[in-house]
């Protein structure tokens, strides 16, 4: 059959095929069809991820994760000159780290696996053995000076303890327990049930820390404070009422003491100053100035070499913004970010209340240290001697700080919509079914005729 002649005068390209129109001016696109369809998708799908059961568990367990391992190179890098020069080998504050980080880990796991009626159980003993420890430090042949602070117990050799370190984790952990079991029978609305004995027994740990002379431990201590008060619903005139009078009991301990006094006036320094008064900050200062985007390299700093004090300390954030630069520093900062947000997201979501006050205790502790920290490297806040959580050298800061985050991990578990995800996913292989589902399968062989498989 002859083809269909085309009408003169007509393009090839208006010939459509049957059933398709073009649509009218003016017409909406379809959805899914725009330039911005493949943002909306992406956006819908990292908004799902976000949402799932276990985001809080991966989040927790991955940052705290990667800022430890981060921290142990850092460690290495930032220590190993200071080492030499003390005659050692250059790994061995790694070494020491490493082995803090090893037996914390076995205690992160452990906390992750506790159920929370043990963590419960825990509070009291935990509590009275940190003061016991404490009371011991002030005892003169036991505890130990270092840099002026008297907060530290030898254990013999090279290993000290620091008890101050472990009373954080038993103030969250007995507070929590205490505003949990006063909350089940409705005395929180009362303030007198609401301020005592949380308040006192949070005075009494802070006046054994202060009597060592130890007053970043004691700021950090306060805020796990302010934050349980925060959490149990205080009011805001109690709120701000404590917080009044905490702020002139640290005026005071500030105006009385001189050293204290020469770390404020170094707030936002350029320059050494007389006397070198401001010497730690502005090398800081000049360690992440001097990094850059991207840094000089990992075991390149300068600053390291004798001229930045406590290096692989309280100071490790400025060598690491010398040696791995902006990106390196904004890495971390994105990490104690996440870590920040799971634990809220785990406060906020659980309907068990010592769960919310332990798991708020645990971020606010964790963040405050972090900010207050960085913030000394940074010039923007006084040096208070504090070390970055998970990422500096210590091992009495490392292990309380790698079991609070082990009770992160639990309570996020702990999760109905979590625990139902973490059960769909247990291994499928017959010896680890079910007693039920093995027993079928085996009826199911047992019917089929011989010599077959």
């Amino acid at each position: 059959m002859p083809a269909k002649q085309m009408l003169p005068g007509r393009r090839p390209s208006a010939v459509r095929p049957k059933g398709r129109t073009r649509p009218a001016a003016g017409a909406k696109r379809p959805a899914g069809r725009g330039p911005l369809a493949g943002v909306r998708r992406t956006q819908q799908q990292v908004r799902k991820a976000w949402d799932r059961p276990l985001t809080a568990y991966y989040l927790i367990l991955g940052s705290s994760l990667l800022i430890t391992v981060l921290g142990l190179v850092m460690v290495y890098s930032a220590s190993m000159i200071k080492a030499l020069q003390l005659g050692l080998g250059d790994a061995y504050f790694f070494k020491k780290q490493f082995l803090a980080a090893l037996i914390g880990a076995v205690l992160l796991l452990a906390a992750s696996r506790m159920p929370v009626r043990l963590h419960r159980a825990l509070s009291y003993p935990v509590l009275a053995g940190t003061l016991f420890l404490m009371v011991l430090v002030q005892v003169p042949g036991i505890g130990v000076s270092i840099n002026g602070n008297q907060n530290w117990i030898s254990l013999g050799g090279p290993f000290m303890l620091q008890p101050s370190e472990f009373g954080k984790l038993a103030l969250i952990l007995w507070g929590a327990d205490l505003l949990a079991r006063k909350g089940d029978k409705g005395l929180l609305s009362q303030w007198k049930h609401l301020l005592v004995p949380l308040v006192p027994v949070a005075f009494l740990l802070l006046g054994l820390i202060m009597l060592g002379g130890d007053m970043g431990t004691a700021m950090i201590l306060g805020a796990i404070l302010f934050g349980l008060l925060w959490l149990a619903g205080a009011p805001t005139r109690m709120f701000v009422g404590v917080l009044v009078f905490a702020g002139v009991i640290v005026a005071l301990l500030i105006k009385t003491s001189p050293h204290r006094m020469d770390r404020l006036s170094c707030l936002g320094a350029t320059e050494p100053g007389k006397n070198d008064l401001c010497w730690q900050a502005v090398h800081g200062i000049y360690a992440l100035a001097s990094g850059g985007w991207f840094g000089s390299g990992l075991g390149a700093s300068v600053e390291k070499w004798g001229q930045l004090p406590e290096a692989h300390t309280d100071f490790i954030f400025a060598i690491t913004g010398e040696e791995l630069g902006l990106a390196g520093t904004l890495s971390v900062l994105a990490l104690f970010a996440a870590l920040g947000y799971a634990g809220i997201r785990v406060a906020g979501r659980t309907e068990d209340s010592f769960v919310r006050y332990a798991a708020g205790g645990v971020t606010t502790w964790i963040t405050a240290q972090a900010v207050i920290n960085i913030g000394a490297v940074l010039g923007l806040l006084p040096i208070a001697g504090v070390p970055l959580p998970l990422f500096s050298y210590g091992g009495s800061a490392l292990l309380p700080t790698m079991f609070a985050v082990g009770l992160l991990i639990a309570f996020a578990r702990e999760e109905p919509a979590a625990r139902a995800a973490l059960a769909m996913r247990q291994p499928r292989s017959g010896w680890k079914r079910s007693g039920p589902i093995w027993k079928s399968m085996r009826r199911r062989v047992k019917k089929r005729p011989s010599g077959e498989r």
